[in-house]
């Protein structure tokens, strides 16, 4: 499952029109990435992974839809913040990915 939100995630940032093209491939770029360290999330805190994933697939979702919500993008964005809150120490890279995943899906909404 967490897998396959990972790939409609994907697949939402590449169909896009409303991600420059710039924009896309760095959010791509930080998708790879963020799948190893959810991976490793998986193995002890399955449902942190599942978690994190699921924020991460709705704040992609309202940072690429044609008519934004700004309301409901910085809820999803917040959301995906707290989603890792108690891993700064054993999973540092993924909450510095996830912070600039955030840092970018919210520049999208302006």
């Amino acid at each position: 499952m967490i897998q396959d939100d990972l790939d409609k995630i994907e697949e939402k940032l590449k169909q896009s029109e409303a991600v420059k093209e710039s924009n896309k491939t760095e959010l791509l770029t930080l998708l790879t990435t963020l799948r190893k360290e959810i991976a490793d999330l998986s193995q002890t805190h399955y449902e942190h992974a599942e978690s994190i994933v699921g924020f991460a697939k709705l704040s992609a979702h309202e940072a690429t839809r044609s008519e934004k919500n700004p309301r409901l993008l910085n809820l999803s964005i917040e959301g995906l913040a707290s989603s890792v809150q108690g891993f700064e120490i054993s999973h540092s890279r993924l909450v510095g990915i996830i912070n600039t995943f955030c840092t970018m899906l919210s520049n999208l909404g302006i």
